[in-house]
C-alpha cells in the first residue's frame, strides 16, 4: 500500500477505537464495535498480505485467522450469555477465543523460521529459561487458582487453564522473535506490538480477578472495563497496520545466524527468570512460618533452570573455543592469500626438519619472489598488485604436490617446503610453478636441500642467498644453493 495508505486506515482505526468509549451502555453495542473493529484488522492484514509474494502470505493468514477466530467468539459469547443463558464452562465462544494462540503461533513460528533458516539454539536457550520462570508464577498466581477448588467440571477446568498457557506461548514465541536478527522494521514491531497488546489485556483481567471485590467494582465501572477491551482493540488493528505497510516484504528476509552473545539486557533477563523460583520459595516460607505450598512445583521449576543454564554456559564454552580456534587459525595464515603465513612456515618448518632426520630422507625448500613487482604495483596500483599475488598464490599452489607447504614469507616473497625431495625434483617442481604464473610476471627463485646438520634458518639462509643469485643472474630463473660446508649427508633409508 502506498505511504498515505497505511497512514489512512491507522487513523480510521483509531478513531474507532476512541469512540468505543463513547457508545451506549450494551452489550450488544459493545461487542458490534468490537466485532466491527476486529474484522477492520483482519482485512487489513488479507489486504496486505495479498500484495505479498505467495510464499511470504503464510504467516500473515495465521494471523488473519487467529483474530477472525478470537472476533467470532464475542458475538458467539453475547448469544450465549444473553440468548441461551449459558452460565457454566466452558462457553460455545471458548474454542473461538482459543484459537487465537495456536493460530498466530503458528504464524510466528513461520516468520522465525523464515528469517533464520538454522535453527539458533542459544536464543532457544534464553527464551526457555525467560519462559520457565515466568511459567512458575503464571502457575502459582494464574494456572493453579482457577483449575483448583472451584465447583467446575476437569473440562471447565482445562479450558481456563488453557488461556494463561496460550499467553506463556505468545511470550515465548514474542521473545523468540525479539531474540532473533533479520529486518526490524515499522511491521516487525506492529506485528511484536499487537501480540503484546494481548497478553497486557489478558494480563489486566487476571489482575482485575485477583483483586477480589475491589476487582468486581473496577469492572462494574464503564470506563474501566471499556479501557481495557480497547487494549485488545489496539491489538486486532496493529496486525493490519502492519500487513498494509511497504515494509511487510521485508520481514521474512533471512538473516545469518548470529554468534552466542550474552548481551547486558540478556543477561539481566536471564538472571531475573532463574531468580523467581527462589524468591518465590523464600516468600512462601516467610508468609507461611516455613510451609511451602507449591514445593513441587517450585523443584520442577529450580530443577529446569538449572539445566537450561548448564546448556547456556556450555554453549558460551563452545562459543569462546570455537572463536579462540578462529582466532588462531587467523593468526597462522596470510589475510591476503589465504596461505600459511610467516608464523605457520617459522612452526612447520623445524618439524619437518626433525621428521626427515629420523627418517634420514631428504627435504628441500624454496624461496621465490616476483620480479619487478615494485614496478608493477607503480604502474598497475596496488590494487592490481594484491589481485597478482591472490592468482599467483593460486596458480602456484595448483603445482605443488599435496605434501608441499606453500607459505607468504613477507611482500612478494614465496617460500615452498618440499619434503623427501632432492635437488632435481625440487627444481622440476618449481620450473611448473614459474610456468603458470599469471599476468605474464615471472619470478625468480632460490633452492636448498637440507644438510641433516644445519638449523632452519640457516637453510633458509642458503635458499635465500640463491635467490639473490637468481636475481642477479637477471631474474626469471631458479638457481640451487651449493651445499653447506661440513654437509652431513643423509641416513641410509
Amino acid at each position: 500500500m502506498s505511504g498515505r495508505g497505511w497512514k489512512i486506515y491507522a487513523a480510521i482505526a483509531a478513531v474507532a477505537i476512541a469512540g468505543y468509549q463513547l457508545i451506549p451502555a450494551s452489550g450488544w453495542w459493545e461487542s458490534g464495535w468490537q466485532m466491527a473493529v476486529g474484522y477492520l484488522g483482519v482485512a487489513g492484514i488479507l489486504i496486505g498480505a495479498h500484495r505479498l509474494p505467495r510464499r511470504d502470505r503464510l504467516p500473515w493468514w495465521c494471523f488473519a485467522f487467529g483474530i477472525g477466530a478470537n472476533v467470532t467468539g464475542i458475538p458467539v459469547s453475547i448469544y450465549a450469555l444473553d440468548v441461551l443463558g449459558w452460565q457454566g464452562l466452558p462457553t460455545p465462544a471458548d474454542p473461538f477465543f482459543l484459537l487465537l494462540y495456536p493460530a498466530c503461533g503458528a504464524g510466528l513460528a513461520v516468520l522465525i523460521r523464515r528469517r533464520e533458516p538454522r535453527t539458533n539454539w542459544t536464543a532457544l536457550v534464553d527464551i526457555a529459561t525467560i519462559t520457565t520462570g515466568i511459567g512458575l508464577l503464571a502457575y502459582v498466581f494464574v494456572i493453579k487458582p482457577v483449575t483448583v477448588g472451584q465447583d467446575i467440571d476437569m473440562l471447565g477446568r482445562g479450558v481456563q487453564a488453557a488461556y494463561p498457557i496460550g499467553d506463556l506461548l505468545l511470550l515465548a514465541l514474542i521473545s523468540r522473535l525479539l531474540r532473533g536478527g533479520g529486518h526490524r522494521g515499522a511491521p516487525f514491531w506492529w506485528i511484536t506490538g499487537s501480540l503484546s497488546a494481548f497478553l497486557v489485556g489478558d494480563l489486566a483481567w487476571v489482575v482485575v480477578g485477583d483483586l477480589g471485590r475491589t476487582g468486581a467494582h473496577l469492572e462494574s465501572i464503564q470506563w474501566v472495563h471499556r479501557s481495557i477491551d480497547m487494549v485488545f482493540l489496539v491489538a486486532f488493528v496493529l496486525f493490519g497496520i502492519g500487513a498494509l505497510h511497504a515494509g511487510a516484504k521485508n520481514v521474512m528476509a533471512a538473516v545469518a545466524p548470529q554468534p552466542a552473545r550474552l548481551g547486558r539486557v540478556q543477561l539481566v533477563l536471564l538472571t531475573a527468570a532463574s531468580l523467581i523460583a527462589p524468591g518465590l520459595l523464600a516468600v512462601q516460607l516467610h508468609q507461611g512460618h516455613g510451609r511451602v505450598t507449591d514445593g513441587t512445583a517450585i523443584v520442577i521449576c529450580c530443577t529446569a533452570l538449572f539445566l537450561l543454564v548448564v546448556i547456556r554456559m556450555a554453549q558460551l564454552v563452545r562459543e569462546i573455543e570455537r572463536q579462540s580456534a578462529q582466532v588462531a587459525e587467523l593468526a597462522r595464515r596470510d589475510e591476503l592469500t589465504g596461505l600459511p603465513n610467516r608464523r605457520a612456515w617459522n612452526d612447520e618448518l623445524p618439524r619437518a626438519l626433525e621428521s626427515a632426520r629420523r627418517a634420514g630422507r631428504p627435504v628441500s625448500v624454496a624461496v621465490l619472489d616476483l620480479d619487478l613487482f615494485k614496478q608493477y604495483n607503480d604502474a598497475h596500483g596496488h590494487p592490481a598488485g594484491d589481485r597478482l599475488l591472490k592468482e599467483a598464490a593460486a596458480a602456484w599452489h595448483g603445482e605443488l604436490r599435496k605434501a608441499d607447504l606453500l607459505a607468504r614469507y613477507g611482500g612478494e616473497e614465496f617460500v615452498v617446503l618440499l619434503p623427501e625431495t632432492g635437488d632435481d625434483a625440487a627444481r622440476e617442481i618449481i620450473e611448473r610453478a614459474l610456468r603458470v604464473t599469471p599476468g605474464s610476471q615471472t619470478f625468480s627463485a632460490g633452492i636448498a636441500v637440507w644438510d641433516h646438520s644445519e638449523t632452519s634458518d640457516q637453510l633458509i639462509e642458503r635458499a635465500d642467498e640463491a635467490l639473490y643469485a637468481a636475481k642477479n643472474a637477471g631474474r626469471n630463473r631458479i638457481m640451487a644453493s651449493a651445499a653447506a660446508p661440513h654437509a652431513v649427508p643423509p641416513l641410509p633409508r
